[in-house]
């Protein structure tokens, strides 16, 4: 794929070594022949060459000042609409180096040489450069997504790629995530930005469920007063009152072959989240059985038949 540009670089590379032998040998021919002529050709030409030193230097000079004030234009913007820093880092950094490198293009082509040859050089090592890191580009690029549409930010709990826990650092090609086992899992941006995200965070408020599961026989009205009586006196335990949230409520959910199955839902701030879930945990397996109430275990029924 990348040989087409090599062969043309090693063409052109011959052709003016072998112009530039036949231009000495010329020179030395007209230099037998006419000395004071080619004396002064030669100062003319050197004039010339002097004169394009000269505005290749004026050029370069004005674009590196023009480069200049583009990356202080850009960081005025970034500031002013308070980007990401990671993304005006990068954006300031791709513009100049573009900038740059076709100010040198363009300051190489005023000086007589031949540039196509470098650009085809240049397209041909960027092109292969990009296909050695292709998994980094991809991390790259889902980095941007991830800083520009912001799913998440530091501190949030997030559940991706199998992975959940509390977001410490969000760069430009990974994000890194602590677990509340105190693990640091980093997850490359790429597949993140494609993949689902479940922010926790986002949300000022979530709801807790619970599934109970009782024996047959049990009443579902005694069952239901029991676990609603069970929330009475907890300020952690929102109401209608709140936007969003609702009243604590207790609904048969399934009769199933050998329990049956109560959904108990009750709404909380982010916060409380996992110390409520984790209180009524431990108070549904205490009031149940206090308040006569069995939990059910899987059973089989087995009936025998006596023929006489």
């Amino acid at each position: 794929m990348f040989m087409l540009p090599l062969d043309i670089v090693i063409k052109d590379t011959v052709n003016v070594a072998d112009s530039a032998k036949a231009a000495i040998l010329s020179f030395k021919e007209q230099l037998a022949e006419d000395p004071s002529g080619v004396l002064s050709n030669l100062g003319s030409q050197a004039i010339n060459f002097g004169l394009k030193v000269v505005a290749a230097i004026v050029i370069y000079l004005v674009g590196a000042w023009i480069i200049k004030r583009v990356k202080k234009f850009l960081n005025k913007i970034f500031e002013k609409k308070g980007t990401d820093r990671t993304i005006a880092t990068f954006v300031t950094s791709f513009a100049s180096i573009t900038l740059t490198v076709l100010l040198i293009i363009i300051t190489i082509s005023e000086l007589g040489v031949n540039t196509t040859s470098l650009a085809a050089l240049l397209a041909a090592g960027g092109m292969a450069i990009g296909m050695a890191l292709s998994g980094t580009v991809q991390n790259f690029a889902g980095g941007i997504m991830l800083l520009v549409f912001k799913p998440f930010k530091a501190g949030d709990y997030i559940k991706a790629l199998g992975y959940e826990g509390f977001v410490t650092d969000v760069n430009i090609v990974s994000t890194k995530i602590r677990t509340f086992e105190n693990c640091t899992i980093i997850l490359p941006n790429g597949a993140l930005a494609n993949g689902n995200i479940d922010n926790f965070s986002q949300r000022p408020i979530h709801r807790c469920s619970w599934a109970v599961n009782v024996a047959y026989g049990s009443e579902p009205e005694k069952v239901r007063q029991i676990l609603l009586d069970m929330f009475k006196g907890d300020d952690r335990i929102l109401d209608a009152s709140t936007e969003g949230a609702a009243d604590p409520s207790v609904n048969l959910k399934a009769l199933n072959a050998s329990t049956i199955e109560f959904s108990v839902w009750a709404w909380v701030k982010t916060e409380d989240y996992w110390p409520v879930t984790f209180k009524y945990n431990e108070e549904l397996y205490k009031r149940l059985p206090q308040n006569g109430v069995s939990f059910a275990f899987p059973q089989m029924d087995v009936f025998i038949k006596n023929k006489d």
